[in-house]
């Protein structure tokens, strides 16, 4: 026979379910609406502020377990319900414009991890701000971000705001740029272990409550290879264009056509703006004219050519890019023959985004029809 508990020892023990996103209870925070024991098991009521809240599945199950762990493995879980916050008399407003002050969103990708990609939207947004153009850079890649180390603000944890019902995360802003990462949120030492649907509503609150403002290109981290991000992206916002960015590596070369393809598409459909070849060569510091094709020459300017797409820029593997991108001193800050690389390379891509505005029509977000 099931044991039956007051509702007032079940409120205690779920006033210890911590809510990763507010480290508060989630008693306290008022989302146990309803606590019911009876001959069935326990049913739970949860009224959380948003639907779209990432860290539900996380609480759900961190209920279940801290309700066993008190009452015993034997304890029965009937329902644990989740009904968002409903205003009563209010009126269901139109949903407003998504980044409504952002001219232009580039998404940075790459076929495969390992290439740099990060390393090129650090430096290349950061090249884009020195030029004077507004820039914000959007770390996408959930599972592995590594801007904030880029940035030396792997502490930083943003402001949120709330005005007119509705939460604004403030971004970072340093070099120029401003800057929003699921690194912001998480410990850099904590592996992040989502479920794709977690991952992308996360994304979709950083692209939405962002305080980004007005500005004239965001650039967005994709995570390395093809993922329900990217269709997040193209399904939040039109994207601009796309940057696909690779090595001279034949591996690395046939996952960048992988990449290629994906926004060329029918559904997907977004311009790509061009190729970027990292690591093109290496040059020592103390023989910086001499140059060394350790991972094949010309691969990414061959296979522009062959895709048809533009090479925006090939940048070298020097000592200086490494230790930047360690050290949270991006090179793209120096008047540097790697620094200059990347100013060259932000003036391409600028050239590219202005003909690809002017003669192709505006891209639209995806549409996905269940």
């Amino acid at each position: 026979m099931f044991i039956m508990f007051s509702k007032e020892k079940i409120l205690k023990i779920l006033s210890g379910v911590i809510h990763p996103g507010t480290g508060k209870d989630i008693v306290t925070l008022g989302m146990v609406s309803e606590v019911t024991s009876s001959d069935k098991g326990i049913s739970i009521l949860l009224t959380p502020e948003k639907s779209n809240d990432p860290f539900l599945s996380s609480v759900r199950s961190t209920i279940v377990k801290t309700l066993k762990d008190t009452l015993g493995q034997d304890a029965v879980i009937n329902e644990i319900k989740i009904e968002p916050k409903v205003v009563v008399g209010k009126h269901v407003e139109k949903p407003r414009e998504v980044l409504p002050g952002v001219k232009n969103i580039i998404a940075v990708s790459s076929g495969k991890g390992g290439v740099g990609k990060t390393t090129i939207a650090v430096n290349l947004a950061i090249s884009l701000g020195r030029k004077g153009y507004s820039v914000g850079l959007l770390d996408a890649d959930v599972f592995g971000p590594s801007v904030p180390k880029m940035f030396n603000e792997e502490k930083y944890r943003p402001e949120v705001i709330r005005e007119n019902d509705a939460d604004h995360i403030i971004p970072l802003s340093k070099y120029g740029v401003k800057v929003l990462s699921t690194g912001f949120f998480v410990d850099p030492n904590d592996a992040v272990i989502w479920r794709g649907p977690m991952a992308s509503n996360f994304l979709k609150q950083l692209i939405t409550q962002g305080d980004w403002g007005e500005l004239d290109f965001l650039l967005v981290d994709l995570p390395p290879g093809t993922s329900d991000i990217h269709l997040t992206l193209v399904q939040e916002v039109p994207v601009t264009g796309a940057i696909v960015v690779t090595t001279p590596q034949e591996v690395a070369l046939a996952d960048a056509i992988k990449g290629i393809s994906m926004f060329r598409t029918e559904k997907i459909d977004v311009p790509v703006l061009g190729l970027v070849e990292n690591m093109s060569w290496f040059t020592p510091a103390e023989l910086p004219s001499n140059k060394y094709y350790i991972f094949g020459k010309d691969g990414g300017k061959n296979l522009a050519e062959k895709m048809n797409v533009t090479l925006l820029g090939q940048i070298p593997l020097v000592q200086s890019i490494c230790e930047g991108s360690d050290n949270g001193q991006p090179v793209a800050l120096d008047e540097s023959i790697t620094g200059n690389a990347f100013f060259e390379l932000a003036e391409r891509l600028i050239e590219s985004v202005e003909a690809r505005n002017r003669d192709q029509r505006p891209t639209i977000k995806l549409q996905i029809n269940k």
